[in-house]
């Protein structure tokens, strides 16, 4: 199962590594500063932080990528629910009153010096 938290991940840093999904993350970190070279090597998936490839490789991941559908189909979500917004809120808000007149307040105040 993909979801399960349990599961073994191979390390792309050091294939000897197994790591549980979980912990993958924070392993990638750590193993990222552990072996620098292998890390120069590899690239991040746009669609994953967890996917790294080596750079030669990440144009062909990016078109295979199975998250990449989640994210296309999150903006299309959003897209369409940002036009049903726009399409249903017609705002109704009207400023109220304006009581100021800034200049005639100026005009009475201009005896009095300004005090801080």
């Amino acid at each position: 199962d993909v979801l399960d938290p349990d599961r073994l991940i191979q390390c792309p840093y050091n294939k000897h590594h197994r790591i549980r999904a979980c912990r993958f993350p924070y392993h990638l970190v750590k193993c990222r500063k552990s072996y620098p070279e292998v890390a120069k090597e590899l690239a991040t998936c746009p669609f994953n932080a967890r996917h790294l490839v080596p750079q030669a490789d990440l144009s062909d991941h990016i078109t295979k990528c199975n998250d990449k559908g989640f994210i296309e189909q999150d903006i299309v979500n959003q897209s369409s629910g940002f036009q049903r917004e726009q399409m249903s809120a017609v705002s109704t808000w009207q400023a109220p009153p304006c009581d100021e007149d800034w200049e005639t307040e100026s005009l009475e105040q201009s005896d009095s010096p300004f005090v801080w």
